[in-house]
């Protein structure tokens, strides 16, 4: 069955601006320009293509798994228990708390807090006040009283004969650090003992 829709009556049709319906009715579609569309098609980049496949890579990977490849395991639990210096750790700081929560202050005895402020001896206030003299010293120090002076500087080189004894030492030591026993030669030692004459036996009685 057909439903009916009465047509709206001309007092029900909305109703249009005055200067918006002249300027529809003024429009000349001469005075409009010709303009080109471009259409660009961005290709996208390296980087995003690879992105790309590995996404699309890991989507299949997981829509085409196997769960009949994976290998059955089993879990072991493992319970660990404490060593000795844990147990003794936790017992000392069990005690520490249950001695805090189970305090009991009245047993607490009272006591009197004596200020003391003891003033410095002698050598103290000397010394604190040679302290602050010489700070006063160098705080109000004043460079105009300073005297000129010429900086003169003595390079004493030492003599000739030392110099030369200093060579003839160091040549020495080097011969005897470098020195090359391979170049002796060998020699025989001749042991010789010569008795004494008649005339030295005589002088030697009657000296």
């Amino acid at each position: 069955m057909a439903c009916s829709v009465d047509a709206p009556s001309l007092k029900d049709l909305p109703k249009v601006a005055t200067d918006l319906k002249s300027q529809l009715e003024a429009f000349n579609p001469s005075c409009l320009k010709d303009v080109d569309t471009n259409e660009k098609i961005v290709l996208p980049s390296a980087e995003d293509v690879a992105k790309e496949k590995q996404h699309t890579a890991l989507l299949q990977g997981v829509e085409q798994f196997q769960p009949s490849l994976l290998r059955k395991t089993e879990t072991v639990e493992k319970n660990v228990l404490p060593n000795a210096l844990d147990v003794a750790t936790e017992k000392t700081q069990k005690s520490l708390f249950d001695g805090i929560e189970k305090f009991d202050a009245t047993r607490l005895k009272h006591t009197e807090t004596n200020e003391k402020n003891p003033l410095p001896d002698k050598d103290v206030v000397a010394a604190e006040k040679a302290h602050q003299n010489l700070l006063d010293g160098v705080e109000h120090f004043d460079k105009s009283q300073m005297k000129h002076t010429t900086t003169e500087e003595k390079n004493l080189l030492p003599p000739i004969e030392a110099i030369e004894a200093e060579k003839e030492k160091n040549k020495f030591l080097n011969g005897i650090e470098n020195f090359d026993p391979t170049k002796l030669k060998h020699t025989e030692t001749c042991e010789k003992n010569p008795l004494p004459t008649k005339d030295t036996i005589e002088q030697e009685k009657t000296a």
